[in-house]
């Protein structure tokens, strides 16, 4: 297998909004992140990835563009930016930006002229059609939930949006739209950045003609632009003509995506993407759409682990990560927050970062921080929480509790809470009004109390990421699952030059029996409870075994 800097990188997520405010604003900035670079360096992060920090309306915190080569004024200016790159580079890290190239926000430059225009050439960058006898162009949904086209008086038709109505499409089959997109990937290579997480990079092809979708609970016309006709061609070119002309990589979010899909685009020589996030694994406590929740359970989530590990397995590469900014906690969603809160957090990092592929943790799940405990609907600032409220009440007419009930399990605001540092006010974030309301449990969990304690899950994190870096079969040993019926039981080995390194966990409240395993010559390298017996396994309790030649 080849050899990458970003295959044994860990990679570690700042949502800046959220992570530490250094002029007491109430909003994260550029120089808090640097305040906190040493912190990063200590616990073993390699890559800091950033949201994005760019000019924009806020309308999806970020993720609506209004000007791609200016930095928001919440996060400070470009010299910060590129102190941030120098310091970061200085520690020997590495840093990426998210980089939003499916849409502009509605208040860039280049979409208002086209949305009062009918000649300016940008009409062409986005897509604007008439409707079909006082309808919609097509019956196309938004990921966001309703209709995912808006009307312009101005022009008298209307705009495709996959997302907000502030995040018009852009047209990927316009050359102008390649040309610019190009320039603006180089401008920040050349400021130093190391790569880019590109969102939602596997819908910018669109079918020809916008057809009708097949009518759906949600995603209504997904067929026509999820991996569409010219997304290969769109991805080899951007390598061709920019990335390839740099020493930097690509992890691609990709949507609705399947393991065929995954080695189209990670796998052989084209290189499309260096990796991607596939999103089935999130998906496993849901049915159809994330709002529609069930029971969780640990089997399903092995299931789709283990067949991208064996499907990937030295052809593509795998991204290993439970959190993100749009995911919600993972120890409230998948562990026990009540009864085993420290051995469930560790349990979660041991199944996911001892496999093939590169860890992505997301800022505050090294210290197992818990989705957010907000009681009204208007202590959540998400855009899609709200529409998704709004479409559950006036659509389907659920109840207000069931619907609060949904979001507090699964919004998105849960994971944008303000970073935990401390017990002080605001959990030392902010001495300011925090743009979003700090978690009441920070006074227990924060980054302090987790160095402070040895047997934190913050000391259990770091000692991950000193192994991966000690031990090159975590890295680039084969995967083989073993156990693979069992409910409970989550087991694996991997394999590289002789060595073998087999976990071994309970994924369950209840103490199960030991399996049957030849450990000879195994040593335990990592352990979640102080003591084992090698009889039984307790309640969430994971083991790590080493044997080398």
């Amino acid at each position: 297998m080849k050899k990458a800097w970003y295959k044994e990188g860990v990679v570690y997520q700042i949502y800046p909004r959220s992570f530490k405010d250094s002029n007491n604003d109430g909003i994260g900035d550029l120089k808090g992140i640097i305040e906190k670079l040493d912190y990063l360096k200590e616990l073993g992060i390699d890559i800091i990835w950033l949201s994005p920090i760019y000019e924009s309306p806020l309308d999806d915190n970020g993720y609506d563009v209004s000007d791609y080569r200016a930095i928001l004024k919440d996060f400070g200016t470009m010299e910060d930016f590129k102190k941030l790159v120098k310091e970061v580079h200085n520690r020997g890290m590495r840093i990426i930006l998210d980089m939003v190239i499916n849409h502009t926000s509605s208040e860039h430059k280049f979409f208002k002229e086209a949305l009062s225009d009918v000649n300016s050439k940008y009409r062409d960058w986005y897509f604007f059609k008439k409707g079909k006898k006082n309808k919609l162009p097509n019956n196309w949904t938004s990921f966001f939930g309703g209709k995912a086209w808006t009307y312009n008086k101005q022009t008298d038709d209307y705009y495709l949006h996959l997302f907000a109505p502030s995040q018009p499409d852009l047209n990927w089959e316009n050359e102008e739209v390649k040309k610019e997109f190009k320039d603006v990937l180089k401008f920040w290579l050349d400021e130093g950045v190391d790569g880019f997480r590109l969102d939602v990079i596997n819908i910018l092809s669109k079918r020809e003609g916008l057809p009708n979708g097949k009518k759906r609970l949600a995603l209504t016309g997904k067929e026509h632009y999820v991996n569409g006709p010219k997304m290969h061609q769109i991805l080899q070119e951007l390598n061709e003509d920019v990335f390839n002309k740099y020493d930097c990589f690509t992890v691609g979010e990709t949507v609705l995506i399947d393991t065929k899909e995954a080695l189209k685009y990670t796998g052989g020589d084209k290189r499309e993407l260096d990796m991607l996030f596939s999103f089935e694994h999130t998906s496993v406590d849901t049915i159809n759409n994330k709002w529609f929740i069930r029971k969780f359970r640990p089997y399903h989530l092995k299931k789709v682990l283990d067949k991208y590990q064996e499907a990937l397995n030295n052809k593509g590469w795998n991204t290993l990560f439970f959190e993100n900014h749009d995911q919600p906690r993972v120890v409230s969603r998948w562990g026990d927050t009540k009864d085993y809160y420290k051995e469930s957090a560790k349990l979660l990092a041991t199944i996911l970062f001892f496999q093939q592929g590169t860890p992505f943790i997301y800022q505050g799940q090294e210290i197992a921080m818990t989705n957010a405990d907000f009681k009204e609907l208007d202590e959540y600032k998400d855009v899609e929480t709200h529409n998704i409220y709004k479409l559950g009440r006036e659509v389907f007419h659920f109840t207000h509790k069931r619907m609060m009930k949904k979001i507090k399990y699964m919004s998105r605001d849960n994971a944008r809470t303000p970073m935990q540092w401390d017990d002080s006010k605001n959990a030392g974030f902010s001495k300011g009004t925090p743009w979003i309301r700090v978690n009441s449990n920070y006074k227990k969990i924060n980054v302090k109390n987790n160095i402070k304690d040895k047997d934190s899950v913050y000391h259990y994190y770091k000692k991950i990421f000193a192994l991966r870096k000690k031990y090159p079969v975590i890295v680039y040993g084969d995967y083989k699952p073993l156990f693979k019926k069992s409910r409970y039981l989550y087991a694996y080995e991997r394999t590289l030059d002789n060595n073998s390194l087999i976990v071994i966990s309970n994924f369950s409240k209840k103490q199960r029996k030991f399996p049957k395993l030849n450990l000879d010559d195994y040593k335990v390298i990592l352990q979640n409870y102080k003591t084992l017996d090698n009889n039984y396994l307790k309640p969430y309790e994971a083991r790590v075994y080493l044997k080398t030649k």
